[in-house]
């Protein structure tokens, strides 16, 4: 597997020597001892458990829907693209699920994967995320890395999951580590899988970043650190806001040939051809999906604490083509 660790040590005002915790959680990750805790077994959770049991790790469930926890001990599947085959053999390397958020502190990893929607005012819901690490505070213990997967704004990690840690009395960095690392699934796409997909891992200090890439580099292919917990977040939205504005662009053009006759469809294709700097999309009934629809909105609400308006942001989402597309 390959691990990208061309990366400069940057330097942070909390960054301390934190020795003998990260030395034993770093050699448990490498020998494949340590106990992997996901929290959340969605369409993000449960492909990342997949991969860790495949591996050789004994790994944790923790779900509030019962349902869900029952279906998966029983060793069934409720992800359309995702076997209970599957299922079934990440039970039989001892992956098991459970509602109980005291299992915790059997785990050595807390990985979050919880939604991230907004509410009725187009602002982000941060509620799972809040309600599962103040769930997690009375368990967390020296030895634990918490890393949050979930899509959010840049500042998430570190103004609400920190101070609730340190309030927990862990010494983020020398007792316990923080880590922000966005998922990237694709769910149903076979041609990437969670492995092959490269992970993008982001520490509060460095030393936080270094147990977040011992982590990841067990289950991906490649991990790219990146220098701090925002610049993480800002790339997942980077992701999914070029996706938005692209589409948007791109319906309104169809719009555009529509009226004057042009198959847009031959365009694009003709457009193409060129082998730089243009990427195709194509039309739509407008934004789809898990992330699209929603987390470009995550920037917007942000900015506008820095009195900025995002309005490329918005109008993306306001473009939609009802006519028939091929």
């Amino acid at each position: 597997m390959l691990l990208n660790c061309t990366y400069k040590r940057f330097h942070h005002p909390q960054q301390i020597n934190m020795g003998h915790t990260k030395d034993v959680l770093v050699q448990k990750l490498r020998d494949k001892s340590a106990v992997i805790g996901i929290v959340g077994l969605g369409y993000v959770g449960i492909p990342l458990m997949l991969r860790y049991s495949a591996v050789g790790f004994k790994v944790i469930g923790i779900d509030i829907d019962q349902s869900k926890v029952e279906k998966l001990n029983a060793g069934s599947s409720y992800i359309e693209h995702i076997s209970d085959h599957q299922i079934l053999e990440a039970r039989k390397a001892g992956f098991e699920a459970t509602s109980d958020f005291s299992k915790a502190d059997a785990a050595d990893t807390l990985i979050l994967c919880v939604p991230t929607p907004l509410n009725k005012y187009r602002e982000p819901d941060l509620s799972f995320v809040l309600s599962t690490i103040d769930a997690l505070i009375p368990y967390l213990r020296e030895g634990h890395v918490v890393s949050l997967e979930s899509t959010t704004y840049p500042g998430t990690t570190e103004e609400e999951l920190l101070p609730r840690m340190e309030k927990a009395g862990l010494k983020i960095g020398e007792t316990a580590f923080l880590v922000y690392s966005p998922e990237r699934e694709d769910p149903g796409n076979p041609n990437f899988t969670t492995h092959t997909i490269p992970k993008i891992c982001s520490g509060y200090t460095p030393d936080c970043l270094d147990v977040g890439l011992e982590l990841y580099k067990n289950a991906v292919d490649k991990v790219v650190p990146v220098s701090s917990l925002k610049a993480a977040e800002m790339t997942k939205l980077l992701e999914n806001i070029h996706r938005a504005v692209n589409i948007g662009l791109v319906n309104e053009l169809k719009i555009v040939a529509d009226k004057m006759g042009i198959d847009i469809h031959e365009v694009i294709d003709a457009a193409a051809t060129k082998p730089f700097g243009f990427t195709p999309y194509y039309p739509g009934p407008g934004l789809g999906g898990h992330c699209i629809p929603i987390d470009p909105f995550y920037l917007t609400w942000k900015a506008r604490e820095y009195g900025l308006h995002t309005r490329f942001i918005e109008l993306a989402g306001e473009v939609k083509v009802e006519e028939d597309c091929r």
